[in-house]
């Protein structure tokens, strides 16, 4: 008879998965892409690397996971701010401001997320990552459109160009480490980068920006 387990070895055996997936984000925020090995992992979560194999059969498995949990919680975060806008290119800009003011708050986390090499699965996940925050900005570009707020155009062509651009205006500074290079706060740098970018968002679309005015 094939043995099943009991609901008391299941909780446990989910509770130390979540365990492992915890750990897993702390080390990437810390460590970046390479430094979340299998035995750090484990070590970090306090188990047998051993153990882990239970849950994850190798690390392509785990950053799979590990980044989907990541960019879920990235989206749900920008889901949210573009609930509070009223407007489409407010929304829009939203969408800019959390993402990039986000990942500039965790430098080394976001830089894992977008642009650390990694094993192939993972750029797999980058391009779901993308495409994810490509559909919310398309929508609202959409619906810009239709209101008349924003001139013609192809949503999901500008959307795309729009997330790829941030990205890209984004890997220099969070590839920047302080310890190595003297950079300063984060904080400062989202000061500087993050109403930039949203300005840049909304003059490419053919709107307004406030400093406009």
């Amino acid at each position: 008879m094939a043995y099943r387990r009991t609901p008391a070895v299941q909780a446990r055996l989910d509770a130390q998965r979540e365990a492992v997936l915890q750990s897993a984000v702390l080390l990437l925020a810390e460590r970046g892409y390479g430094g979340c090995t299998m035995a750090a992992v484990a070590d970090r979560a306090g188990i047998a690397t051993g153990s882990l194999y239970q849950h994850f059969a190798n690390k392509a498995e785990l950053s799979v996971q590990l980044f989907r949990r990541v960019v879920t919680r990235e989206i749900d975060a920008v889901n949210a701010a573009v609930a509070r806008r009223d407007t489409p290119q407010r929304r829009i800009a939203a969408v800019v401001e959390t993402f990039a003011a986000r990942a500039l708050r965790v430098p080394r986390l976001a830089y894992a997320l977008l642009v650390e090499p990694a094993d192939a699965v993972v750029d797999g996940e980058r391009l779901v990552f993308r495409r994810a925050f490509r559909d919310v900005i398309a929508t609202e570009i959409a619906a810009a459109v239709a209101s008349g707020e924003l001139p013609e155009q192809d949503p999901v062509l500008t959307a795309a160009a729009l997330v790829g651009a941030v990205a890209e205006a984004l890997a220099g500074p969070l590839a920047a480490r302080p310890e190595s290079n003297g950079v300063t706060d984060p904080r400062a740098a989202a000061a500087e980068v993050v109403p930039a970018l949203v300005s840049f968002t909304l003059r490419a679309l053919g709107g307004r920006d406030d400093s406009d005015a």
